[in-house]
């Protein structure tokens, strides 16, 4: 079980993951080799990296109507920009609309390791509001590491299958080595793979990315929605460059102040809060596997049979031989948490796996979240979660003993998920790259308005971390959605899109502070 946060409306762009050790574990901060300098970058371009800033982008069409695509390159190691460069596939749609153009939208899904393309030639560019499809330019660019953009592997399908199949609540000491060894197996991949790009992942390399897009795509200012992680890119971004902030929103924000620890424990009390919706709205209903009691038994129910699976795994259906146990059933039921719209889904899926013993809904929900093909093989998404995650902050723990005595700390926060997400905070800690990042706040002086979005139910992201940002920020302006789900934009709240919509379009600034709800 490895979690992280992306940007999942389950109607339009489903994915969302639980691996490589929470949002996951290591998941904020950025960091590269050069990061002690970055903080007085100086505003005008260094002269090094004008090749790059000056590149011009040949735009083609990519097989998907509607779209074009290009490549945009920047330096491997900005430290050495004179060094390889590394090739970053970018794709646009240009405006719909026959009035005033007002420039490039680049969005951002999050993950980390979430195909920005996938989600812009799935989703934004066709279900974002009309009037903003029709004044931006919609684009995306998979940061480096991630799909299409020089992705990082770790391992083959049939590996990857062992690795989320590991038990994650060890009961001995042999099951904790098992564990602690499929991290190290995992790490060990990433190196042999994938060795030449994995020092070169972090957030602040990507953001800085972002800045040479900019360029290339023509524009003095960087307009901008990131969702989940891509709300963490997008601050990185504003601390860099804060003379070069356009309009930024940023929707489920996370808390780059926060270390590794802190953060896996508050994400882990998130998935616990949105669980208690969950099974609020189940046990209303009659046919709710949980029972009719409350929410506080149908969490009871649940664990029970997490264990009984932990014991013994039940059919799946999977023509690969995979049964259905502990680890992949609480990925099931977390990728749910993400949104409410999966909620009917996720209880047919108890439903067949406690009364049928039949793990096959439960087992599609979680390949689903790893972004795991029919064919057996994988996406990126959990690898570059990781490589990225791991090189943003210093590992959560050091030992498999620190986490074991954690245990209890984390089951404080969720006696449902608490002992398994403890165990899944130790995936940095075997990591073959020293992490560059570490915890920080970010002001940005001198940044225009960012506007940061928090859902006060939120599984990922939850909603302290945007307030926290939001109060970090120079210029940071809260906007609450009183709801369930991750993240709030075109999320059902006409006075959430309503806002945004009013400031990505007009300028409008919300007031800091105002509060939607659903409807």
């Amino acid at each position: 079980m490895r979690i992280r946060g992306l940007r999942t409306p389950a109607t339009a762009f489903m994915a969302a993951s639980m691996a490589a050790g929470l949002l996951v574990s290591g998941c904020s901060a950025g960091g590269s080799r050069a990061d002690a300098s970055m903080a007085a970058l100086p505003r005008a371009t260094p002269k090094e990296l004008s090749p790059y800033y000056g590149q011009q982008l040949n735009w083609r069409e990519c097989g998907v109507p509607g779209f074009e695509c290009s490549t945009m390159k920047a330096p491997l190691d900005y430290a050495k920009p004179g060094g390889p460069a590394i090739k970053l596939a970018v794709s646009r749609k240009k405006a719909t609309g026959p009035g005033k153009r007002l420039g490039s939208l680049l969005v951002n899904p999050g993950g980390p390791g979430g195909s920005a393309i996938g989600y812009l030639q799935s989703y934004a560019a066709l279900g974002y509001p009309e009037a903003v499809r029709a004044q931006y330019d919609m684009v995306a660019v998979d940061p480096r590491g991630v799909a299409r953009s020089e992705p990082v592997t770790c391992l083959d399908g049939k590996q990857m299958d062992a690795y989320t199949q590991t038990d994650i609540t060890p009961d001995d000491q042999r099951e904790t080595k098992v564990l602690s060894d499929s991290f190290k197996k995992f790490a060990a991949g990433c190196e042999k793979r994938s060795g030449k790009v994995l020092p070169h992942v972090s957030t602040v390399e990507a953001a800085r990315d972002m800045d040479v897009l900019r360029s290339a795509l023509g524009d003095k200012k960087l307009t901008y929605v990131g969702a989940s992680y891509g709300t963490f890119l997008g601050a990185t971004y504003a601390g860099l460059y804060p003379d070069r902030v356009g309009r930024l929103v940023l929707d489920g924000a996370m808390d780059p102040a926060l270390p590794a620890r802190r953060m896996n424990r508050d994400q882990t009390a998130g998935f616990e809060t949105a669980f208690q919706s969950f099974a609020k709205d189940c046990v209303a209903k009659a046919d709710c596997p949980l029972g009719t009691e409350s929410a506080q038994d149908a969490g009871k129910r649940l664990k029970s049979f997490f264990g009984d699976l932990d014991r013994a795994p039940i059919p799946a259906g999977d023509s690969d031989g995979r049964k259905l146990g502990e680890a992949l059933a609480t990925t099931g039921v977390i990728a749910a948490m993400y949104d409410e719209a999966a909620w009917p889904q996720l209880r047919t899926a108890l439903t067949t796996a406690m009364r049928d013993k039949d793990g096959a809904g439960l087992l599609a929900l979680s390949d689903s979240y790893y972004e795991r093909e029919g064919d057996g093989s994988y996406a990126n998404l959990m690898f570059a979660n990781a490589a990225v995650n791991c090189l943003d902050l210093p590992p959560a723990f050091d030992t498999a003993a620190e986490v074991k005595k954690s245990v209890p700390d984390f089951e404080k926060a969720s006696p449902l998920f608490g002992e398994g997400l403890a165990w899944a905070s130790l995936n940095c800690t075997y990591w073959p790259v020293k992490a560059t990042g570490k915890p920080h706040r970010i002001k940005a002086e001198g940044a225009a308005p960012i506007v940061v979005v928090g859902t006060t139910r939120d599984p990922a992201t939850p909603y302290r971390w945007a307030e926290s940002l939001a109060d970090q920020l120079s210029s940071g302006k809260l906007l609450t959605y009183e709801g369930d789900g991750h993240t709030a934009y075109g999320r059902g709240s006409d006075c959430v899109d309503s806002t945004i919509n009013a400031y990505l379009l007009e300028g409008k600034i919300p007031d800091d502070g105002k509060r939607c709800s659903q409807g």
